[in-house]
C-alpha cells in the first residue's frame, strides 16, 4: 500500500512580508491535492538536531485569511544545517521520521542554500523546492523580478523617509537612516529613490572589500557642505547597511569583535553604523568650523513583519501554489519564481555561484539607467562641480576654505563616478509608436 504523501513548510533567515502568504497557498493547495501539510516551526533549528517535535498540523481553516497578515505563523530561524554533515543527516533523517515526502523551504540565499543541499542529500527520498524571499531583494533573478517582501517593504519604507523628510526640513538637522541590506543595496536605492532623500549609498557604488571609511564619512560631509552653499541645513542620508560589511577593519575597530550568524555573516545589527558615521561625519565637519545636528536611525525590524501589500499578496499566493503543485506532480530541486506572469522554475544548479559555490547573489548594476537616475537627482558632490569655477568657490567658501584646498579635500571622491546619463539618442528625437 503506497503511503499517503505529506508536505511540509518551512521558513528560514529573517521575516518578510507575505510568507504567511506563500504558507497559505502552498497548504490549500496540498490538502485539495489530498495531502497532509505540516509547518515545521522555527526554519531548521529543531530538525538539524533530530527533534521532531515542533512541528504544527496545517488546515484549510487555520490558513485561509493568514495572508493579510506580516510574519510567521510557523516561526522563523537562521539555523544553517550545512555547517556539519552530521546535521544535514539529521534534517534529512528527521523529515523522513514524519514521513515528508516533499517540503516547501521560504527563505533567502542562505536558506536557498541549505534547500539545495538537503535536496541533494536525500538522494531522492525527499522533493525540495524553494520559494524565493527576502527584503533585500538579492537573490539571482532577472533584473525585473523582485523578490517576495521586498515592494512592501520598500513602501513602507518610503513612507518613514518621506516623513523623516519633513521632520529634518521643520527641525533644520540631517537623517542618516540605515537600512537593511547585508550584500546589496537594492532596499536602500527603493526606499531612497522614491522618497527623494537627498542620498542614498549602497556597498555596490565603493566597492565591496577594503572600503575607506573616510570615502563614506567625505561623501556625507561633501552633500551636507553642497546643500549648506545653497542655504539649506537639512537632509536625508540613506545608507545601506551593507556599506559597513566591505569598510576595511583597520578604520573600524568596532567590527573586530563582532558576533557572526550561523550562516558566517557579519551581525550588523551589533555594529552602530549609523553612530558610527555620525561621529565621523561630526567630527570631520569639525575640521571646517561647521557644526550639523545628525540623528542616526534604523529601519528594517519595522518592515520586516509588516502587513504585505496587494502586490505581494498576489505575488507570493501565486509562488505558495506554484511551490505545492510543482512538487506534487513530481517536480524538485528548484526555485520557485514567476516571471512575466507564468511560473519559471529555477534549476538549484543554476543558482551557484561557480568561484564561491554557493548561491548567487544580484546586486545593484550601477552601469544601469535606472541607477544613473537616481545619481542624478542625489545632491552630492559631483564631478561637474569641480569643472565649474562658480560653485566650486561657493563649496570651498563653506567649508572655509581655498580652491584648492577644496580639491585636495574632496576631489577624489568623483574619480569612480559614473559616466553622464546617454540614452543613445545623439540629438535626435525619439521614435514614436505608430498610432
Amino acid at each position: 500500500m503506497t503511503q499517503r504523501k505529506k508536505l511540509a513548510i518551512l521558513v528560514g533567515g529573517g521575516p518578510a512580508p507575505g510568507i504567511n502568504s506563500v504558507i497559505g497557498a502552498a497548504t490549500i493547495r496540498g490538502v485539495l491535492e489530498g495531502v497532509d501539510v505540516v509547518g515545521i516551526e522555527d526554519g531548521f533549528a529543531w530538525v538539524m538536531h533530530g527533534n521532531i517535535e515542533h512541528v504544527v498540523p496545517l488546515t484549510i481553516e487555520l490558513v485561509s485569511r493568514i495572508h493579510f497578515r506580516g510574519g510567521s505563523i510557523i516561526g522563523i530561524a537562521r539555523a544553517n544545517p550545512t555547517t556539519d554533515p552530521q546535521l544535514l543527516e539529521n534534517t534529512v533523517t528527521s523529515l523522513l521520521r514524519m514521513n515528508v515526502s516533499d517540503l516547501i523551504s521560504i527563505g533567502g540565499d542562505d536558506t536557498a542554500f541549505s534547500a539545495m543541499r538537503l535536496e541533494q542529500k536525500s538522494a531522492g527520498r525527499i522533493h525540495v523546492v524553494h520559494v524565493p524571499k527576502t527584503i533585500d531583494n538579492d537573490l539571482d533573478l532577472p533584473p525585473d523580478i523582485d523578490t517576495f517582501g521586498f515592494p512592501t517593504a520598500r513602501h513602507y519604507g518610503a513612507e518613514i523617509v518621506k516623513n523623516l523628510m519633513v521632520d529634518a526640513h521643520a527641525t533644520s538637522r540631517w537623517y542618516f537612516i540605515i537600512t537593511m541590506g547585508r550584500k546589496t543595496g537594492h532596499l536602500a536605492l527603493g526606499i531612497g529613490k522614491p522618497a527623494g532623500a537627498t542620498l542614498t549609498l549602497i556597498p555596490e557604488e565603493f566597492g565591496f572589500r577594503n572600503v575607506k571609511l573616510k570615502a563614506v564619512v567625505d561623501t556625507l560631509v561633501g552633500a551636507i557642505i553642497k546643500r549648506l552653499a545653497e542655504g539649506q541645513r537639512h537632509g536625508v542620508a540613506v545608507i545601506a547597511e551593507g556599506v559597513v560589511e566591505g569598510l576595511d577593519p583597520a578604520d573600524l575597530s568596532e567590527l573586530r569583535e563582532v558576533e557572526r550568524d550561523a550562516h558566517g555573516n557579519l551581525r550588523i545589527a551589533e555594529v552602530s553604523i549609523g553612530e558610527i558615521l555620525k561621529r565621523a561625519v561630526q567630527e570631520r565637519l569639525n575640521q571646517f568650523g561647521l557644526k550639523m545636528t545628525v540623528v542616526a536611525k534604523n529601519i528594517g525590524y519595522e518592515l520586516r513583519c509588516a502587513d504585505p501589500i496587494p502586490y505581494d499578496m498576489e505575488y507570493t499566493r501565486d509562488l505558495g501554489y506554484c511551490a505545492a503543485k510543482y512538487l506534487l506532480t513530481g517536480g524538485s530541486g528548484v526555485m520557485i519564481s514567476m516571471q512575466g506572469g507564468h511560473f519559471v522554475p529555477v534549476p538549484f544548479s543554476e543558482m551557484l555561484d561557480p568561484q564561491t559555490g554557493r548561491t548567487r547573489v544580484r546586486q545593484v548594476d550601477i552601469h544601469s539607467t535606472r541607477y544613473a537616475i537616481a545619481r542624478r537627482y542625489m545632491i552630492r558632490l559631483r564631478r561637474d562641480d569641480f569643472e565649474d569655477p562658480h560653485e566650486l568657490a561657493r563649496f570651498a567658501a563653506t567649508a572655509h576654505l581655498s580652491l584648492e584646498e577644496f580639491r585636495d579635500q574632496f576631489e577624489y571622491l568623483v574619480k569612480d563616478e559614473p559616466p553622464p546619463l546617454d540614452l543613445g539618442l545623439h540629438g535626435k528625437p525619439a521614435a514614436r509608436p505608430n498610432s
